[in-house]
């Protein structure tokens, strides 16, 4: 493979595979390739919501460290290559072309030994291993890509931290149908001797995690939220007391970003006690430096633009708890997307009554997008000032026309189709 047009293009070939719960395959992928996931110390992430921004503050941190930090990640906003990186940069071409040919070779055996072919998940994760371990990471963040006891990442035993962000309702056809088989699934990440740290507070959930952290040896940590003092919410920056540290800064909006910080504070303070050097100084350049767009992440002012990635029910609620208390007496004008496979009708009931006027786009390229007519639909039992946009571009042309400058226009929903809306909106990456 010469590029990465080629690699998506071979990935996506193997979309057929679809999901598929289970660690046999990725195993025999790992065992023909040396295992190089044993030979790396892990932090794995887990939850619901707020895994990602967990993982950027963490290895922000870690970077301004200078600890080698590998970081696995998914979905992407900008590019491909994003998934897979190592101090915030993204894995290179020549390398991702050089092992996913690698990796493909081996899948391409296990076929010919009457083995089923690995997903492009399983496939990625490995590449993500192999990278890693080329450019000689001190540590790995590694996400979590749905679950956790069956993910392919849980095929690591190198644990040496476990963190579990909220568990909420999401992925009930492969998780379970209830908050309780969920959070054993999501709990699954933890590993024989590891350090654990969540900030839920659910009993349900809670219960879980303490009994596998027991189960398996391993001391947890819980962040109360309690603990979280002298909180300053701002748009452009936010301030907050936690963990022995005095004014806190981030840089990243949205009043759950708060507790997601707390819970990265926390971490990072029990990887300090693991052997990870991590100065005061540091630790506050690396939080007031995290970026993670996508988030309720401001794109444009006057007026203000900006963008989310509520795709489910809990994080609907957190996008509407942010509405109101940053956007309150604001008109309030959204692009909405979602996918047909996402329980869209509990988003629509969370966040639509708050808009004004609504405005509906189809996740390009995407086989699990709702048509923005259906989704029009749907909204219009809700809030009947709806229309339903032919594309990104156009949706974004018809908000600022509707809006004035003291208005607000946020565009939510699918990740998949935010990074594209933001380019279109002007938003340049930092």
């Amino acid at each position: 493979m010469r590029n990465e047009r080629q690699v998506i293009e071979y990935m996506e070939s193997l979309s057929g595979l679809g999901i598929v719960p289970g660690l046999d395959s990725i195993r025999t992928l790992c065992e023909k390739l040396g295992n190089p996931q044993d030979k790396l110390t892990f932090v794995h992430v887990a939850g619901t919501n707020g895994k990602g921004s967990v993982c950027a503050y963490m290895a922000s941190v870690l970077k301004h460290c200078r600890i080698q930090t590998g970081r696995y990640l998914s979905p992407t906003i900008f590019r491909y290559r994003e998934r897979i990186q190592v101090n915030d940069k993204c894995i290179s071409v020549e390398a991702l072309c050089r092992l996913t040919g690698q990796v493909r070779e081996v899948c391409d055996e296990m076929v010919r030994e009457g083995l089923p072919h690995p997903t492009a998940f399983e496939m990625e994760t490995v590449i993500g291993f192999l990278y890693f371990l080329e450019k000689g990471c001190d540590i790995v963040i590694l996400e979590a890509g749905m679950g956790g006891l069956m993910d392919a990442t849980n095929l690591i035993h190198t644990t040496c931290l476990a963190v579990l962000t909220s568990v909420s309702m999401d992925h009930m056809k492969f998780l379970g149908d209830s908050l309780e088989k969920i959070a054993i699934q999501k709990a699954g990440i933890i590993k024989p001797g590891c350090r654990v740290v969540t900030i839920n507070d659910d009993r349900t959930v809670l219960r879980v995690i303490e009994q596998a952290a027991q189960e398996k040896g391993c001391r947890l940590d819980v962040v109360c939220r309690a603990d979280i003092r002298n909180v300053k919410y701002g748009l452009e920056k936010q301030r907050f007391d936690y963990g022995g540290y005095r004014k806190l800064e981030i840089s990243l909006a949205g009043r759950y970003q708060i507790e997601n910080c707390a819970l990265a504070v926390k971490a990072l303070q029990i990887l300090s006690e693991c052997g990870f050097a991590i100065p005061e100084e540091k630790l506050r350049l690396g939080l007031l430096k995290t970026r993670w767009p996508g988030r309720f992440t401001v794109i444009g002012r006057k007026p203000y633009f900006l963008a989310d990635g509520a795709h489910n029910e809990d994080a609907a609620k957190r996008l509407a708890e942010s509405i109101t208390f940053y956007f309150t007496n604001k008109r309030i004008i959204y692009i909405m997307g979602v996918l047909k496979d996402k329980e869209y009708e509990k988003i629509i009931d969370l966040t639509c009554h708050l808009a004004d006027q609504i405005l509906t786009v189809t996740t390009p390229e995407n086989p699990r997008a709702l048509p923005a007519h259906e989704l029009a639909q749907a909204v219009m039992r809700v809030n009947p000032n709806v229309t339903e946009t032919a594309s990104l571009e156009e949706a974004v042309e018809i908000a600022r026309l509707l809006a004035a400058k003291d208005d607000v226009i946020i565009a939510f929903g699918s990740l998949s189709f935010l990074g594209r809306l933001m380019k279109i909106a002007g938003y340049e990456e930092k």
